[in-house]
Protein backbone atom coordinates (compact mmCIF):
# COMPACT_ATOMS: atom_id res chain seq x y z
CA UNK A 1 0.00 0.00 0.00
CA UNK A 2 1.16 3.37 -1.14
CA UNK A 3 -0.04 6.83 -0.80
CA UNK A 4 -0.92 7.39 -3.85
CA UNK A 5 -2.79 3.85 -4.43
CA UNK A 6 -4.88 4.97 -1.45
CA UNK A 7 -5.53 8.61 -2.44
CA UNK A 8 -7.09 7.61 -6.15
CA UNK A 9 -9.29 5.29 -4.25
CA UNK A 10 -10.02 7.69 -1.95
CA UNK A 11 -10.65 10.69 -4.47
CA UNK A 12 -13.08 8.58 -6.72
CA UNK A 13 -15.40 8.13 -3.75
CA UNK A 14 -18.53 11.02 -3.65
CA UNK A 15 -17.53 13.78 -0.17
CA UNK A 16 -19.98 12.25 1.53
CA UNK A 17 -18.03 8.84 1.43
CA UNK A 18 -14.65 10.50 1.93
CA UNK A 19 -14.25 11.14 5.67
CA UNK A 20 -14.98 7.69 6.93
CA UNK A 21 -13.25 6.13 3.87
CA UNK A 22 -10.25 8.26 5.03
CA UNK A 23 -10.27 6.66 8.31
CA UNK A 24 -10.57 3.94 7.77
CA UNK A 25 -7.65 3.90 5.14
CA UNK A 26 -5.38 5.73 7.89
CA UNK A 27 -6.64 2.85 10.35
CA UNK A 28 -5.35 0.21 8.40
CA UNK A 29 -1.80 1.69 7.63
CA UNK A 30 -1.23 2.66 11.57
CA UNK A 31 -2.38 -1.45 12.19
CA UNK A 32 -0.01 -2.13 9.34
CA UNK A 33 2.60 -0.61 10.80
CA UNK A 34 3.17 2.03 8.36
CA UNK A 35 2.82 5.09 11.02
CA UNK A 36 3.75 7.71 8.34
CA UNK A 37 1.48 6.17 5.92
CA UNK A 38 -1.73 6.56 8.19
CA UNK A 39 0.00 10.02 9.14
CA UNK A 40 0.16 11.38 5.49
CA UNK A 41 -3.41 9.78 4.68
CA UNK A 42 -5.11 11.35 7.58
CA UNK A 43 -3.62 14.59 6.03
CA UNK A 44 -5.50 14.42 3.05
CA UNK A 45 -8.22 16.71 2.42
CA UNK A 46 -11.79 16.49 1.80
CA UNK A 47 -12.88 17.70 -1.96
CA UNK A 48 -15.33 19.96 -2.60
CA UNK A 49 -18.41 18.65 -4.55
CA UNK A 50 -16.71 20.83 -7.81
CA UNK A 51 -13.22 19.55 -7.16
CA UNK A 52 -15.33 15.76 -6.92
CA UNK A 53 -16.80 16.65 -10.00
CA UNK A 54 -13.74 17.71 -11.70
CA UNK A 55 -12.03 14.21 -10.34
CA UNK A 56 -14.40 11.90 -12.36
CA UNK A 57 -13.40 13.57 -15.39
CA UNK A 58 -10.23 11.51 -14.92
CA UNK A 59 -12.22 8.16 -14.43
CA UNK A 60 -15.49 8.31 -16.23
CA UNK A 61 -14.77 10.18 -18.99
CA UNK A 62 -10.98 10.37 -19.74
CA UNK A 63 -11.47 10.28 -23.53
CA UNK A 64 -13.04 13.76 -23.48
CA UNK A 65 -10.96 15.41 -20.65
CA UNK A 66 -7.84 14.20 -22.50
CA UNK A 67 -8.86 15.97 -25.82
CA UNK A 68 -9.84 18.95 -24.23
CA UNK A 69 -6.20 19.29 -22.78
CA UNK A 70 -4.57 18.39 -25.37
CA UNK A 71 -6.60 21.49 -26.83
CA UNK A 72 -5.48 23.67 -24.08
CA UNK A 73 -1.86 22.68 -25.66
CA UNK A 74 -2.38 23.46 -28.65
CA UNK A 75 -4.03 26.81 -28.08
CA UNK A 76 -1.56 28.00 -25.77
CA UNK A 77 0.78 27.33 -28.89
CA UNK A 78 -1.55 29.64 -31.06
CA UNK A 79 -1.47 32.41 -28.92
CA UNK A 80 2.62 32.07 -27.96
CA UNK A 81 2.56 32.22 -31.94
CA UNK A 82 -0.26 35.11 -32.48
CA UNK A 83 -1.98 32.47 -34.62
CA UNK A 84 -5.36 34.16 -35.39
CA UNK A 85 -6.98 31.16 -37.74
CA UNK A 86 -5.42 28.49 -35.41
CA UNK A 87 -6.92 30.61 -32.48
CA UNK A 88 -10.02 30.83 -34.27
CA UNK A 89 -10.61 27.05 -34.31
CA UNK A 90 -9.25 26.07 -30.87
CA UNK A 91 -11.41 27.80 -29.26
CA UNK A 92 -14.12 27.13 -30.99
CA UNK A 93 -13.58 23.32 -30.76
CA UNK A 94 -12.39 24.19 -26.71
CA UNK A 95 -15.90 25.56 -26.39
CA UNK A 96 -17.75 22.10 -28.11
CA UNK A 97 -15.29 20.12 -25.72
CA UNK A 98 -15.59 21.71 -22.56
CA UNK A 99 -19.00 22.59 -22.92
CA UNK A 100 -19.90 18.95 -23.66
CA UNK A 101 -17.74 17.60 -20.37
CA UNK A 102 -19.00 20.31 -18.47
CA UNK A 103 -22.70 18.92 -19.02
CA UNK A 104 -22.09 15.57 -18.41
CA UNK A 105 -20.60 16.73 -15.03
CA UNK A 106 -23.13 19.03 -14.35
CA UNK A 107 -26.10 16.01 -13.36
CA UNK A 108 -26.53 16.45 -9.56
CA UNK A 109 -24.66 19.57 -9.43
CA UNK A 110 -26.06 23.01 -7.69
CA UNK A 111 -25.80 26.14 -10.26
CA UNK A 112 -22.96 27.56 -7.96
CA UNK A 113 -20.96 23.68 -8.12
CA UNK A 114 -21.36 23.82 -12.19
CA UNK A 115 -20.22 27.27 -12.20
CA UNK A 116 -16.77 26.05 -10.46
CA UNK A 117 -16.60 23.20 -12.60
CA UNK A 118 -16.63 25.28 -15.69
CA UNK A 119 -14.24 27.34 -14.19
CA UNK A 120 -11.83 24.93 -13.44
CA UNK A 121 -11.76 22.98 -16.97
CA UNK A 122 -11.13 26.66 -17.95
CA UNK A 123 -7.77 27.17 -16.03
CA UNK A 124 -6.89 23.44 -17.13
CA UNK A 125 -6.78 24.76 -20.74
CA UNK A 126 -5.25 27.61 -20.16
CA UNK A 127 -2.56 26.84 -17.85
CA UNK A 128 -0.68 23.87 -17.60
CA UNK A 129 0.28 23.18 -14.12
CA UNK A 130 -3.51 23.03 -14.17
CA UNK A 131 -4.17 20.86 -16.20
CA UNK A 132 -1.68 18.51 -14.73
CA UNK A 133 -3.65 18.91 -11.44
CA UNK A 134 -7.19 17.89 -12.80
CA UNK A 135 -5.56 15.16 -15.31
CA UNK A 136 -4.23 13.75 -11.75
CA UNK A 137 -8.00 13.62 -10.52
CA UNK A 138 -7.15 14.31 -7.17
CA UNK A 139 -8.47 18.32 -6.53
CA UNK A 140 -9.89 19.14 -3.12
CA UNK A 141 -10.91 22.99 -4.24
CA UNK A 142 -12.12 24.30 -7.67
CA UNK A 143 -9.23 26.40 -9.86
CA UNK A 144 -9.52 29.18 -11.61
CA UNK A 145 -7.21 31.38 -13.64
CA UNK A 146 -7.11 34.92 -14.09
CA UNK A 147 -7.42 35.74 -17.69
CA UNK A 148 -8.87 33.62 -20.51
CA UNK A 149 -5.49 32.81 -22.14
CA UNK A 150 -1.89 32.81 -21.10
CA UNK A 151 0.41 35.36 -22.28
CA UNK A 152 3.17 34.95 -24.44
CA UNK A 153 6.62 34.16 -22.91
CA UNK A 154 7.74 37.39 -22.14
CA UNK A 155 10.81 38.32 -24.90
CA UNK A 156 12.05 41.04 -26.45
CA UNK A 157 10.70 41.23 -30.13
CA UNK A 158 11.77 44.13 -32.65
CA UNK A 159 9.56 47.09 -33.70
CA UNK A 160 6.10 45.98 -35.27
CA UNK A 161 5.59 46.65 -38.72
CA UNK A 162 1.63 47.84 -39.08
CA UNK A 163 1.49 44.56 -40.67
CA UNK A 164 2.43 42.81 -37.80
CA UNK A 165 0.14 44.96 -35.40
CA UNK A 166 -2.73 44.67 -37.71
CA UNK A 167 -2.67 40.41 -38.10
CA UNK A 168 -1.93 40.92 -33.97
CA UNK A 169 -5.06 43.02 -33.14
CA UNK A 170 -7.07 40.48 -35.77
CA UNK A 171 -5.84 37.43 -33.67
CA UNK A 172 -6.67 39.61 -30.63
CA UNK A 173 -9.83 39.68 -31.60
CA UNK A 174 -10.90 36.34 -32.84
CA UNK A 175 -9.95 35.09 -29.49
CA UNK A 176 -11.50 37.76 -27.98
CA UNK A 177 -14.85 37.18 -30.00
CA UNK A 178 -14.59 33.16 -29.66
CA UNK A 179 -14.66 33.13 -25.97
CA UNK A 180 -17.04 35.92 -25.60
CA UNK A 181 -19.09 33.00 -27.69
CA UNK A 182 -18.22 30.13 -25.77
CA UNK A 183 -18.96 32.28 -22.80
CA UNK A 184 -22.48 32.73 -24.06
CA UNK A 185 -23.45 29.62 -24.95
CA UNK A 186 -22.11 28.41 -21.31
CA UNK A 187 -24.13 30.69 -19.79
CA UNK A 188 -27.63 29.85 -22.11
CA UNK A 189 -27.27 25.93 -21.49
CA UNK A 190 -26.87 27.22 -18.02
CA UNK A 191 -29.98 28.98 -17.69
CA UNK A 192 -31.64 26.50 -20.24
CA UNK A 193 -31.33 23.50 -17.79
CA UNK A 194 -32.00 26.14 -14.71
CA UNK A 195 -35.53 26.65 -16.57
CA UNK A 196 -36.24 23.01 -17.50
CA UNK A 197 -35.69 22.49 -13.51
CA UNK A 198 -37.82 25.36 -12.57
CA UNK A 199 -40.75 24.44 -14.94
CA UNK A 200 -40.79 21.00 -13.61
CA UNK A 201 -40.68 22.04 -10.07
CA UNK A 202 -43.67 24.11 -10.96
CA UNK A 203 -45.53 21.67 -12.74
CA UNK A 204 -44.41 19.29 -9.57
CA UNK A 205 -46.16 21.96 -7.36
CA UNK A 206 -49.46 22.80 -9.19
CA UNK A 207 -50.02 19.38 -9.56
CA UNK A 208 -49.75 18.98 -5.24
CA UNK A 209 -52.07 22.07 -5.69
CA UNK A 210 -54.24 20.74 -7.76
CA UNK A 211 -54.56 17.36 -5.31
CA UNK A 212 -55.32 19.29 -2.16
CA UNK A 213 -58.24 21.40 -3.99
CA UNK A 214 -59.62 18.18 -5.08
CA UNK A 215 -59.38 16.81 -1.25
CA UNK A 216 -60.70 20.05 0.00
CA UNK A 217 -63.79 19.97 -2.49
CA UNK A 218 -64.32 16.61 -1.01
CA UNK A 219 -64.01 17.56 2.59
CA UNK A 220 -66.24 20.80 2.16
CA UNK A 221 -69.27 18.17 0.64
CA UNK A 222 -68.90 15.91 3.15
CA UNK A 223 -69.27 18.98 5.43
CA UNK A 224 -72.20 20.22 3.87
CA UNK A 225 -73.86 16.63 3.95
CA UNK A 226 -72.81 16.53 7.78
CA UNK A 227 -74.56 20.36 8.32
CA UNK A 228 -77.81 18.99 6.29
CA UNK A 229 -78.11 15.74 8.58
CA UNK A 230 -77.77 18.11 11.51
CA UNK A 231 -80.14 20.58 10.55
CA UNK A 232 -82.52 17.39 10.17
CA UNK A 233 -81.61 15.91 13.57
CA UNK A 234 -82.12 19.09 15.89
CA UNK A 235 -86.00 19.26 13.48
CA UNK A 236 -86.80 16.25 14.49
CA UNK A 237 -85.32 16.55 17.95
CA UNK A 238 -87.40 19.42 18.41
CA UNK A 239 -90.75 17.80 16.94
CA UNK A 240 -90.02 14.78 19.18
CA UNK A 241 -89.31 17.17 22.30
CA UNK A 242 -92.97 18.98 21.70
CA UNK A 243 -94.53 14.92 21.25
CA UNK A 244 -93.22 14.35 24.49
CA UNK A 245 -94.55 17.34 26.45
CA UNK A 246 -97.79 17.30 24.82
CA UNK A 247 -98.44 13.82 25.90
CA UNK A 248 -96.98 14.76 29.85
Amino acid sequence: MDLDEVADRLYALPPGEFTAAREAEARAAKDAGEVRLARDIAALRKPTVSAWAVNQASRRHAGELTELLRLGEELRSAWQAQDADALAELTRRRGEVSGRLARSLRPGLSAAAAAEVEQTLEAAVVDADAADQVRQGRLVKPLSYSGFAPAPTPRKRPQRKPKEEDEAAKAEEAARRAHELEEAESAYQEWRDALALAVQEREARAEKVASLERKLAKARKKLTDADQRLEVTRREERHARQRLEKAR
